[in-house]
C-alpha cells in the first residue's frame, strides 16, 4: 500500500515543471533495501500543510569515499523541487541543519545550476546530452550525423537482432564485464532486479545479439516525453559490429512506439570515450553543475575515476578474474553512491 507521504510526494514531483525521473518516491526503497542507506526525504509545507518543496537525500558512509549525504545518491539528478524562492532557500537550510546533526563530510546536490549562498558549484567533470527524437523513421535517420549514420547502415546489414527485456541477467553480464574493463566496481545484480520491482515499466532493457549471442545491452528509465539510457555493457567485439550504434538506434524507434519525444543520452565525464561517442551521434553537451556544502571537508569531493588517488585501484580492479570484481563489486560500489 503506497503511504499518504509518498503520494503527496509523488504528486508535487510530478506538477513539478523541472521534475526528473530521480525525484521519484521509490527511490527511497532502492537506497534503504538495496545498499542499506539512511534515507531522508525532507520536505517544506505551506501553512495549509500542503508541500512546497522536496528534497530526496540518501547518507553514504564509506571509509574509501568519506561520509556524505547526497542529494539523490547513485542518480544524476535529484535536486530539490520547490515552489518559489523562499521555499527553497528553506529546504536547502533544513539539508545544511541536517548535514551537521549527522556530522557529514559535506552535502551535494546534484545537477542543480544554483543554490543559496555558502554552498560551492563545480561543473567541470560531467556533461549532459539530449535532443529531440523524430517520428518519423527516416527524419530521425537524418538527425544523425553522416558519419555514424554510416556506421549504423553498416550495422544494420549484420543480420544483429534486438529484442526489449524486463530480466536484467544477460544485460548484467555485459554490463559487469564493462564496469570491470573499465577498473570500476558494478552495482550488484539486486540493485536493477529492485529497480524493476519499484518502477515497473518505467524500465526496460533492450539487449542486440548477433548470431543469437547477447553483444550490447542498455538498461533504460522512461519519465513524461523522455527515454533515459542509463546503463550499459558489451562484448569487446560490439564496436566492430556496430552493435552499440544499433542499440541505441532501436531504442530510439522503441521510444517512438512508446510516446517519447526526446533522447536523454544522460551524462559523461567531460573529454572521455562516452562523451565523444554522443558528441558524434549529434547530441551537443551540457554542462552538469553540483552544489556542495562543506562541512567537515576542507576541499570539494572528487570521487571519480579521473582522480589520480583512484589510478592504482582501477589498474588493478582491471586485471580481476570477472567472477572476483562481481564478488566485491557490492562492498565497493554502495559507497559511491
Amino acid at each position: 500500500m503506497i503511504s499518504s507521504s509518498a503520494r503527496q510526494w509523488d504528486e508535487f514531483a510530478l506538477d513539478h515543471p523541472d521534475a526528473t525521473f530521480f525525484h521519484r518516491w521509490a527511490w527511497r526503497d532502492v537506497a534503504s533495501q538495496v545498499f542499506g542507506h539512511r534515507a531522508h526525504y525532507l520536505t517544506e509545507r505551506r501553512d495549509d500543510g500542503s508541500l512546497a518543496a522536496i528534497l530526496p537525500m540518501v547518507e553514504i558512509r564509506s571509509r574509501l569515499f568519506g561520509h556524505a549525504l547526497i542529494s539523490n545518491a547513485f542518480c544524476v539528478g535529484g535536486g530539490p523541487l520547490a515552489a518559489d524562492a523562499e521555499s527553497l532557500a528553506a529546504i536547502l537550510d533544513q539539508a545544511e541543519t541536517l548535514g551537521r546533526k549527522l556530522g557529514v563530510d559535506y552535502v551535494e546536490l546534484r545537477d542543480l545550476p544554483r543554490a543559496s549562498e555558502g554552498w560551492q558549484a563545480r561543473a567541470d567533470l560531467y556533461a549532459g546530452f539530449e535532443g529531440p527524437i523524430a517520428t518519423a523513421e527516416d527524419d530521425n535517420l537524418r538527425q544523425i550525423p553522416k558519419k555514424q549514420r554510416a556506421t549504423l547502415r553498416n550495422a544494420l546489414r549484420r543480420g544483429l537482432t534486438t529484442r526489449v527485456e524486463t530480466a536484467p541477467q544477460a544485460f548484467y553480464e555485459l554490463y559487469s564485464r564493462t564496469m570491470r574493463d573499465h577498473g570500476t566496481p558494478a552495482l550488484p545484480l539486486r540493485f536493477f532486479s529492485r529497480l524493476f520491482s519499484v518502477f515497473g515499466s518505467d524500465c526496460e532493457i533492450l539487449t542486440v545479439s548477433s548470431g543469437g549471442r547477447p553483444v550490447s545491452s542498455v538498461f533504460s528509465y522512461y519519465f513524461r516525453d523522455r527515454v533515459m539510457p542509463y546503463y550499459t555493457g558489451c562484448l569487446p567485439e560490439a564496436r566492430a559490429l556496430g552493435a552499440n550504434d544499433l542499440m541505441h538506434w532501436a531504442l530510439m524507434r522503441h521510444a517512438v512506439e512508446r510516446g517519447c519525444t526526446t533522447f536523454d543520452f544522460g551524462r559523461s565525464k567531460i573529454g572521455t570515450g562516452p562523451y565523444d561517442f554522443k558528441r558524434h551521434w549529434g547530441f551537443e553537451p551540457r554542462p552538469i553543475t553540483h552544489q556542495y556544502r562543506l562541512l567537515k571537508a576542507k576541499a570539494l569531493p572528487n570521487v571519480n575515476p579521473t582522480n589520480p588517488r583512484y589510478a592504482a585501484l582501477i589498474r588493478a580492479w582491471r586485471r580481476l578474474p570477472l567472477p572476483v570484481a562481481n564478488a566485491i563489486s557490492p562492498i565497493l560500489s554502495r559507497g559511491l553512491g
